[in-house]
């Protein structure tokens, strides 16, 4: 018997039946979701943390351990939920006004949406707190960390062996001898790549360690071609023995994977999503301490640097 050949009423019942909320189920689903992403870049990370839940955290937003995300990692938090949502609501819009009607009809639905509500504004308080505790006890420094200076290394730095920008080979085994810093920026980048040089430029400055080269290793040796590292390293101020390094695809792409250097390419934009990771590497090439974009412990470990080159 079809449903045609029933009485009229169980007809009527079988037309009339209420559909799934399923524009509102789509919402919550946003919402936690982009909970979960927010928690994910700005929960706070003891020491001991995981390195796959580091490594995340500098892929995906440009930071990791107690780090705020960069301009892409934000971009991200923000717009994704704003896009998702007003997606749905140009798709679902009308669905969306009368699963809503009809949640907030019962007791028990406008329960469950009133928690809602205040799980997302305390988590939206929640991370203004931790913005706003960062950036105070950062003293206002862009991507700064607070956490103490971790213990000196004392394994081998992963050797370097790429092009300048005076057409140079340079190895890291050049600078046997010297303390030099090292980190991770490319060409293109707008946002965060200018600052990491800069921070590691002013540290250098402050603690008057002009004798330390800077060596930045490109991240992107797809348009940071040979013949164009001389004019990043002018952008970028990088004077005097300081180098700008790159290389076929496949060459820097191993230095930095021996560097343990976490991104990841958007092949149609050609961005890249990374860390600001800054190495310092003792005279006799061990990579005395790795630090995430922190101005102030960056100076610190270029202090200790010169107080230890002292005592030799």
């Amino acid at each position: 018997m079809t449903a045609f050949d029933a009485p009229l009423e169980d007809q009527l019942t079988t037309v009339n039946a209420p559909r799934p909320p399923l524009a509102a189920v789509a919402l919550v689903a946003i919402v936690g979701i982009s909970a979960a992403w927010w928690a994910l870049a700005l929960w706070p990370l003891e020491p001991t943390a995981p390195n796959w839940l580091l490594r995340t955290r500098e892929v995906c937003f440009g930071a990791t351990h107690s780090g705020l995300p960069h301009a892409g990692g934000w971009l991200l938090l923000i717009g994704e939920p704003i896009g998702l949502v007003g997606f749905l609501i140009i798709v679902w819009g009308d669905e969306l006004r009368r699963d809503l009607r009809r949640i907030t009809s019962g007791n028990l639905g406008r329960i469950a949406l009133l928690v809602v509500a205040v799980a997302t504004v305390s988590g939206v308080f929640a991370s203004i707190r931790r913005v706003a505790a960062v950036v105070a006890e950062g003293s206002g420094e862009p991507f700064s960390l607070t956490a103490e200076l971790p213990a000196r290394g004392k394994g081998a730095a992963p050797g370097l062996s790429l092009h300048d920008q005076r057409g140079e080979r340079v190895s890291l085994a050049q600078f046997s001898g010297r303390w030099v810093i090292v980190t991770f920026a490319f060409g293109h980048c707008e946002d965060i790549c200018p600052v990491i040089v800069e921070q590691a430029r002013s540290a250098r400055a402050s603690e008057n360690a002009t004798e330390m080269p800077i060596i930045v290793v490109s991240l992107d040796p797809w348009r940071d071609t040979p013949d164009r590292l001389p004019t990043i390293a002018e952008s970028w101020q990088l004077t005097g023995e300081d180098r700008v390094l790159s290389g076929s695809v496949a060459e820097v792409s191993a230095a930095l994977d021996e560097w343990r250097i976490g991104r990841q390419r958007d092949p149609t934009t050609g961005i890249i999503a990374h860390g600001s990771t800054i190495v310092l590497v003792d005279p006799s090439g061990r990579e005395a301490w790795r630090l995430e974009g922190a101005p102030q412990r960056i100076r610190e470990a270029i202090r200790l640097a010169l107080a230890e080159h002292a005592v030799r």
